[in-house]
């Protein structure tokens, strides 16, 4: 069974929330467990390479994503918030987020073990 993190949150919006987030990701992985993460309204940003960090922020949550991508996690993005929200609109999103419905979402969330929101 899988847990899914559901972010909403524009990433770099002067909290901690997404570093968080991806942080648990990361150590459910290491526990051994599976993750699914979905990205919607202003949290599209974090699957476009033009979301970077802030200056004096330390962590680049973007690469972290990628990271966790590249452990096995599936990303999926809101394809109506792609449109709508984020400070990046119409930037082009990185390989390995895969665009995705809210019918998906619902699926996902009946599968799911647990699902998550920040």
């Amino acid at each position: 069974m899988a847990t899914l993190i559901v972010l909403n949150q524009q990433p770099y919006n002067g909290t901690d929330v997404t570093w968080n987030a991806l942080r648990l990701c990361d150590k459910l992985l290491d526990a051994g467990q599976e993750v699914w993460v979905f990205l919607m309204n202003d949290a599209v940003d974090l699957a476009r390479d033009a979301s970077q960090p802030p200056e004096g922020y330390d962590q680049d949550l973007v690469a972290m994503l990628k990271g966790l991508i590249g452990r096995g996690v599936a990303v999926k993005v809101c394809g109506t918030c792609m449109f709508r929200c984020g400070l990046h609109k119409n930037q082009p999103y990185f390989e390995g987020a895969e665009k995705s419905t809210m019918p998906e979402l619902a699926a996902w969330v009946i599968e799911a073990e647990r699902t998550l929101t920040f």
